[in-house]
């Protein structure tokens, strides 16, 4: 079963929680703030499940009946919170799995773990009811909160929650897990490591994604031949991107690798810091061609687009507005 050591990075995470476990000092609530895929569910479970471990060490010991189950998803005491509603954890989701329940005493553990994903996606009202359990929890409850956006809960769930912050994991040991566990070729893995920034469960998903590869192509097609599109080319070429099933937000990713690339050979003509080193003819071309402003101009054109999406503007038109500034320099 996993253990904390098979967790890439987080060692101050890690540390912290371990040693909640051997000085008995665990708290009732836990925040685990980071990235969506950065690994927050993985560690809850390794803590809940060492919480439960039979032999009481800092490690699942992975042998022990209550191991067992937590390994299968099966272990009663273990409980995962879920809600109905895609985007939001309503108030009753909270009464009835949280409230309603945890005044049971566990069924055959020491502690009862609640393990809450998206909690970001709590309402006010949720937020509230979930308030009343934390100011006043049974001995043995341990409630993990995780969220990808920490600034989305109230002050007072904060105040009474130990806030963990992930951190990104250094490229060097994101690419040697590609590489070592997954057999991620050298190129590919670099590219990915590029991509995912820290984020180990991004760069697992984009290194076995078929679709990541698909839309990978595209995005540097696109940007060779921009300069020669007619608008109508664009817009035919704006309609591919709103289909693929991918994170749009990827997609933008691909184009600031790219530009990032087109800046530092421009700036050093060192052909071996590059991402997309199988390009370099056309990244040279490229960096001949524009200048440190136009460069910089479609940087932050890329970013303007990414926080537009973010705040829903309309997406054709913001693709379209993206890509004319590109086109432009």
């Amino acid at each position: 079963m996993a253990k904390f050591t098979d967790i890439i990075g987080q060692e101050q995470l890690k540390e912290h929680l371990q040693n909640a476990i051997t000085m008995n000092k665990v708290s009732h609530a836990y925040i685990i703030n980071g990235e969506r895929s950065s690994g927050k569910e993985f560690i809850a479970k390794v803590f809940a499940a060492a919480l439960q471990c039979g032999k009481g060490g800092p490690e699942p010991c992975g042998e022990c009946h209550s191991c067992r189950q937590a390994s299968s998803g099966n272990q009663p005491d273990i409980i995962f919170v879920s809600h109905e509603k895609p985007n939001t954890v309503g108030v009753e989701d909270i009464r009835v799995q949280i409230n309603n329940d945890i005044g049971i005493k566990p069924y055959s553990s020491p502690r009862k773990v609640y393990i809450m994903n998206e909690g970001e996606k709590m309402t006010v009202q949720a937020q509230n009811a979930l308030l009343k359990t934390l100011e006043e929890p049974p001995e043995y409850a341990v409630i993990l909160i995780l969220t990808t956006n920490v600034d989305a809960l109230l002050p007072t769930i904060l105040s009474r929650c130990v806030v963990l912050n992930m951190k990104p994991v250094s490229d060097h040991k994101v690419k040697k897990y590609l590489m070592e566990e997954l057999e991620i070729p050298d190129y590919k893995a670099g590219i990915c490591v590029a991509f995912a920034r820290g984020n180990i469960g991004k760069a697992k998903m984009l290194a076995t994604s078929e679709e990541f590869e698909k839309v990978k192509e595209e995005a540097v097609t696109l940007v060779k031949n921009i300069n020669d599109m007619e608008l109508s080319e664009i817009v035919k070429a704006i309609k591919k991107i709103s289909e693929y099933k991918f994170d749009v937000t990827d997609y933008l990713d691909i184009l600031s690798v790219w530009y990032r690339d087109v800046l530092l050979f421009k700036a050093t003509k060192d052909a071996n810091s590059l991402i997309f080193k199988d390009e370099l003819q056309h990244i040279r071309r490229m960096a001949d061609r524009s200048t440190y402003e136009g460069i910089e101009t479609i940087v932050k054109a890329l970013q303007q687009a990414k926080r537009r999406l973010e705040a829903n503007v309309n997406f054709d038109l913001t693709m379209e507005l993206m890509l004319l500034t590109i086109q432009e320099n």
